[in-house]
């Protein structure tokens, strides 16, 4: 099957190309020509697709996702799809009324920003779902959102001490108000009822369906691993992969477990042989080095700022000690594993900086992994807070940065819940894109769902004005630290081009290459509605997929 693409602009993994026509035989691009050229081709093609006036590009690879996850929320009760206190209540009393035999009502999705010091209440959720537990993270799961049944069964009580790696909010007389941070969510999340095998297997479809539509082809699930009440997707995602129902291209990052130590690398060597197959490939692991800025457990250099102004006594959380992680990080690295950090606080960026140096010492065994991989490609995610002093070292060191670029814009949670804990200078250190860049460091994206969209045109927008397109309020009409916007090249090639090299699927591994419109490439596509590069800056976050093709074939035409 030859296929032609003419009649609008192409990206073609670095650069924007417009006037130019791509060819696909099969399963890869044969040829991109010009307009001129595409009149000779059509003739000989068995297909033609006409972009009338939009954009062709590679597909988007997310580098950072959890599509199960994702998926499960969608078909549980889903807080994503709306904003407000008044809405959650609304949306989880009509899901309970429409599930009574259900034992747990769960799902997740709220913004903390809705909630006063981001943080909800029990006697909210009382009011709607008193006979049954409810169990409800975060966007960002770092912190749930649980009724009155669900403390009383889990035996949190004003005595209960916070655990180590988390923290129980409470009232001015100690008592637990609904708000479980860190490892707290973990005190409740041991109770819940396990998700059946079928469950997770349509929870990873429609998460699966969810990317592609909107435009992304492969991505990193960034947990195989049980965490926080989260389901392990390892199973499932190997199932799929040996069934072919996995369409997308993935790299699975499997969950360090921070309550054990070193001797756990042999048993993620084993699991990384176990769940290699077909398009998946575990060949990375997620160490979360600390929270988020939010609730204060993000790792920082200095103490975060009470509502006053004041330095208080809280720095956040290292998950693990620096000296653990600089002992990990060198084993995994010496295994052949890549290693995928959750960097959110200066500290927590530094630490991992720091042990990623020591890896400089030495070299991965080439035969570790058994898949071929000698360079492991280590990269942070998040990097919210960069000191100044570290920005230089990622390119130094051969570190990517993972951007969620979603989250660069003054929308609430960072107005009311962020810089005024951090202070007017650490606040300005805030995801420094455009000073990652121009110090040479790679850039690879991705969107964190269900933590936020898994939209990339939405991200692509906020990396390149700082605002989010169709905000109302300061996200829509300031422009945060515009001094760090990325060029739409740089964005698209960071979501395209970057993803997919830290994926390996650059040439660097048996198979064709991915994030690039080049001859010898696999023809994963997506086609968009209309030509950013052609149109103002302001209007990327309004471009929409078209259609999203993998191996040369449809799907998803989210539009049709």
């Amino acid at each position: 099957m030859r296929t032609l693409f003419r009649g609008g602009g192409l990206f073609d993994g670095h650069r924007h190309q417009p006037g130019r026509a791509l060819v696909v035989e099969d399963d890869l691009v044969a040829a991109l020509v010009t307009e001129a050229e595409a009149s000779d081709v059509a003739a000989a093609v068995d297909r033609v697709v006409d972009l009338e006036g939009g954009l062709l590009a590679p597909g988007f690879v997310d580098a950072h996702v959890h599509v199960v996850q994702g998926g499960l929320e969608r078909i549980r009760c889903d807080l994503s799809g709306v904003s407000t206190r008044e809405a959650y209540l609304a949306t989880v009393a009509d899901h309970a009324a429409s599930r009574p035999d259900v034992e747990w009502i769960l799902g997740g999705g709220w913004e903390m920003a809705a909630f006063p010091g981001g943080t909800p209440t029990a006697a909210d959720l009382d009011r709607v779902v008193r006979d049954r537990p409810v169990f409800l993270p975060n966007r960002d799961h770092h912190g749930a959102w649980v009724n009155s049944r669900a403390l009383e069964l889990a035996g949190i009580h004003a005595g209960t001490p916070d655990p180590a790696d988390g923290r129980i909010e409470r009232d001015a007389d100690g008592q637990p108000t609904g708000t479980l941070h860190e490892g707290a969510m973990g005190m409740v999340s041991r109770l819940l009822p396990p998700t059946t095998d079928e469950e997770l297997r349509q929870g990873l479809l429609a998460g699966q369906a969810h990317l592609h539509e909107s435009g992304v082809t492969g991505w990193q699930d960034a947990i195989l691993g049980a965490y926080a009440g989260m389901d392990d997707p390892s199973q499932t995602y190997l199932r799929a992969a040996r069934s072919g129902d996995l369409t997308g291209t993935v790299v699975g990052a499997l969950w360090w477990d921070r309550e054990a130590g070193l001797e756990q690398v042999e048993d993620l060597v084993q699991r990384r042989a176990a769940y290699t197959h077909g398009r998946l490939r575990a060949t990375s692991v997620k160490i979360m080095q600390d929270g988020v800025a939010e609730n204060g457990t993000a790792a920082m250099l200095t103490p975060y700022l009470d509502r006053c102004g004041h330095p208080t006594h809280n720095r956040g959380h290292s998950f693990l000690s620096a000296e653990l992680l600089r002992e990990a990080v060198v084993a995994l690295h010496e295994r052949g594993f890549q290693v995928h950090v959750h960097t959110i606080g200066d500290r927590g960026v530094r630490e991992a900086l720091d042990a990623i140096a020591e890896t400089r010492r030495v070299r991965p065994d080439p035969g570790a992994s058994g898949l071929g991989h000698v360079e492991p490609r280590h990269h942070l995610a998040h990097v919210q807070l960069v000191h100044p002093d570290d920005v230089a070292r990622f390119a130094e060191l051969g570190v990517s940065a993972n951007l969620q670029m979603l989250w660069a814009c003054l929308d609430q949670q960072m107005v009311e819940l962020t810089i005024p804990f951090l202070g007017a200078e650490r606040a300005r250190w805030q995801y420094p894109f455009g000073d990652l860049d121009r110090a040479g460091a790679r850039l690879v994206c991705g969107s964190d769902w269900p933590v936020s969209s898994p939209d990339p045109l939405a991200a692509i927008h906020v990396a390149v004005t700082r605002t989010a397109h169709g905000a109302s309020g300061p996200e829509g009409e300031e422009p945060f630290l515009p001094d760090q916007a990325l060029s739409l090249e740089r964005a698209f090639a960071a979501y395209t081009s970057g993803s997919a090299w830290i994926n390996h699927r650059d040439g660097s591994e048996p198979g064709p290459r991915a994030g690039v419109l080049a001859p010898g490439a696999v023809a994963d596509l997506v086609v968009l509605d209309r030509d950013p590069f052609a149109g103002p800056a302001g209007d990327i976050g309004a471009v929409r997929v078209r259609s999203t093709w993998i191996d040369g074939r449809v799907v998803a035409e989210p539009l049709s």
